[in-house]
């Protein structure tokens, strides 16, 4: 069976750079900065990972801020391009990142909606067809023809999943973004995530809530500073996970009380 995620020996490396001096004006004419940027480091954000994910499996990634979970979901989004190895996506993305990517600020709901529809790959055609749908389960009849920057954090997490749900994507990506929603909605979204996951869909989920992977996903990667430290069952990976931080913690005690 052809994966619907296929991963291998994928790593990201950012570089820093920081100014080095300040330039004369005549300098910074002929050069067109005022700062002259020296590298001063190479940052692995991702470091050689390989996994799949099979067709209709949800899959759990996990670890602590700054393990490079975003920047291994924009890899897998296609965002970013990976310093080496490769992605392969078989089906249609809809990822919601982080709130409001895609969106247009200047633009209002209405037109933010036909925007990301063609994004992701539908005609003029089928956004007109599926728009009612996408305003309607966001619930913002009222507010669909005002600018996005207008929007609270809740209407634009409302906007964005229901643009990405009403696609009707082969492979749905959430890095954690249903924390912002009203309790009311966001039993509206698990309630259509458990719709895709019946459907047959591929989920990837973000969290930092060991008992979401647990009640979700088949199985999760456990990211520790752009490295993949155990990949496996939600109950192997948790106890890794719990073990780690309950070991941290054990020496930050002994360490306090010597």
């Amino acid at each position: 069976m052809t994966a619907a995620i296929h991963v291998e020996r994928l790593s990201k490396t950012f570089k820093r750079y920081q100014p080095r001096r300040y330039r004369t004006l005549k300098e910074s004419l002929i050069n067109g900065e005022v700062f002259e940027r020296r590298l001063s480091e190479r940052v692995e954000a991702v470091k050689d990972i390989s996994f799949s994910v099979s067709p209709g499996e949800t899959f759990g990634i996990i670890g602590r801020n700054g393990a490079g979970k975003s920047t291994l979901l924009k890899l897998l989004c296609g965002i970013l391009k990976p310093t080496s190895g490769r992605v392969v996506v078989h089906g249609r993305v809809a990822a919601l990142l982080s709130l409001g990517v895609g969106f247009h600020e200047q633009m209002s709901g209405r037109d933010n909606v036909f925007l990301s529809g063609l994004v992701l790959g539908l005609s003029p055609r089928e956004v007109r067809a599926r728009f009612d749908d996408v305003v309607t389960f966001a619930e913002l009849e009222e507010f669909i023809d005002a600018p996005v920057w207008t929007y609270s954090a809740g209407m634009r997490m409302r906007l964005a999943f229901s643009v990405a749900v009403n696609v009707d994507p082969d492979i749905l990506v959430i890095d954690e973004v249903l924390a912002v929603g009203d309790i009311a909605f966001t039993e509206k979204c698990l309630a259509r995530m458990r719709e895709f996951q019946a459907r047959g869909k591929t989920m990837l989920l973000v969290t930092h809530d060991i008992a979401s992977i647990a009640e979700w996903c088949q199985r999760a990667l456990w990211l520790d500073q752009g490295r993949a430290r155990i990949i496996g069952s939600p109950a192997d990976v948790a106890q890794a996970y719990l073990s780690e931080f309950s070991e941290a913690a054990s020496m930050s005690a002994m360490n306090a009380v010597a």
